[in-house]
């Protein structure tokens, strides 16, 4: 947070507070969504672990976060050759890096290698006022050059809005999301509408079933 001003960093805490707060967050264990139709996703945040479900092309994906490698199955055929396992495991982690940002931002606003300067107040597409701050990375993510305009709603503290930038020098925004609809998952909030596109069958687990991160075949969650 070495160079981003003190009030970026208030309101990021006062959205961290207003979505459940910072113990909630580091105490909730499971998350399940769908990601526009076209994946199906599973976090462990406590191991580390995601499960990854492309329905495209019937492909798994079991991901070791910290450590690396996992399982895998690509077009219903598991994969056990240690260069294909290494390439598509890595793929797969590209996936939940990219997923979980459209679901999780929120919490994220403060993460190491994330600067954040507040830029005034705009309107969002929805015609309300926010509080604006912009956050640029350092050496993160599978895409450091990004940057982001991230609207916050001055009442609720929430996220109301997202503008998106492939290069953060550059003028325009690639595309602009609303962040609506949240709702209570577990002891914290999610958003799931994104506009056009949806965020579907979020949950919060405190358990998931036996296999959940060890096993290729397809997985039922419960309510």
């Amino acid at each position: 947070m070495e160079g981003s001003d003190e009030k970026a960093i208030a309101i990021a805490d006062s959205v961290m507070a207003a979505m459940g707060g910072r113990q909630n967050w580091d105490n909730t264990r499971y998350i399940h969504w769908n990601f526009f139709g076209a994946r199906t996703l599973l976090w462990d945040k406590l191991e580390q672990k995601a499960r990854v479900e492309s329905h495209r092309d019937s492909s798994i994906y079991i991901v070791d976060l910290k450590n690396g490698g996992g399982m895998v199955k690509r077009n219903g055929e598991e994969q056990t050759a240690p260069d294909s396992i290494a390439m598509y495991t890595k793929r797969g982690e590209g996936m939940w890096i990219n997923d979980s940002y459209w679901l999780v931002m929120p919490y994220k606003l403060k993460d190491s290698g994330v600067t954040l300067k507040y830029v005034g107040q705009d309107t969002t597409q929805a015609g309300k006022m926010a509080d604006v701050l912009q956050l640029t990375f350092e050496a993160v993510g599978n895409t450091p050059n990004n940057k982001y305009l991230v609207y916050v709603d001055p009442d609720s503290h929430l996220v109301t809005q997202w503008d998106f930038f492939t290069n953060a020098g550059d003028e325009a925004p690639r595309f602009s999301t609303p962040w609506a609809d949240y709702k209570e998952y577990g002891s914290i909030l999610l958003s799931g509408d994104r506009g056009n596109r949806k965020l579907s069958n979020i949950a919060v687990y405190e358990s998931v079933p036996e296999g959940a991160f060890t096993s290729l075949e397809p997985l039922k969650m419960g309510d």
